[in-house]
């Protein structure tokens, strides 16, 4: 009994200092966001000025410029969830800061029982093992790919990554280089899917790592 309530006070701080560290996250790419909207009359003006000067390459430059930062700030993923449209965006306005590419197809589909927090668990911590990995190569081979949608009658969760070499399994888990916080994400995720009546697997190979999840969907 007593280890069971210490093993439940680690799991409810863990899960308090990721939803710390994702809500941190977005803030921080809303603050940004505010601050390119702040700005936006200014750089208004300044492409003018461009314009009637004759300075045409100065425009293009300026443009290409405001391209590149807006790619930074922009979130255009919906789910259909408030809180997971939030975790998904902010971990992956990370990636691209990180020169890392991503596509993004998801949609929580009607009938899912995860709850938003469980469901932001599960994202965040794939996501971040996605991005960690794709950090350790040279910026040309990187790449993640997220898929959430329905299945069936499950909703289905999938998220590819590029990765260096293959890595062995421990207790049904890969092996992680982060050490033993960075493996217990990895156990949380499989414990939540579970939870919910749901099949987590992963595969590992050289180039690539792929997480899936299928998780029954409440039947209307």
């Amino acid at each position: 009994m007593l280890f069971q309530r210490m093993i439940d006070r680690r799991i409810e701080a863990y899960q308090s200092e990721l939803m710390r560290k994702y809500c941190d996250e977005v803030e921080s790419m809303y603050t940004k966001m505010r601050g390119w909207r702040h700005d936006y009359h200014n750089h208004i003006q300044a492409l003018q000025a461009s314009m009637a000067l004759g300075q045409y390459d100065e425009v293009n430059r300026y443009l290409s410029e405001l391209n590149d930062d807006l790619t930074h700030v922009d979130t255009t993923v919906k789910t259909g969830r408030v809180m997971v449209d939030a975790v998904l965006n902010g971990k992956l306005n990370i990636a691209v800061q990180d020169d890392i590419p991503v596509n993004v197809k998801a949609r929580v589909p009607e009938g899912t029982t995860v709850s938003d927090v469980d469901m932001c668990v599960i994202i965040g911590n794939l996501l971040d093992n996605a991005i960690e990995e794709n950090k350790r190569l040279p910026a040309a081979g990187r790449f993640i790919r997220v898929y959430m949608g329905r299945k069936n009658t499950q909703l289905y969760l999938a998220i590819t990554n590029a990765a260096g070499t293959k890595r062995d399994k421990r207790g049904g888990l890969f092996a992680s280089s982060k050490g033993a916080d960075h493996g217990f994400g990895l156990s949380r995720v499989r414990s939540i899917v579970r939870k919910y009546g749901g099949l987590f697997s992963a595969d590992s190979e050289a180039g690539g790592f792929t997480a899936e999840i299928l998780i029954p969907l409440e039947q209307q």
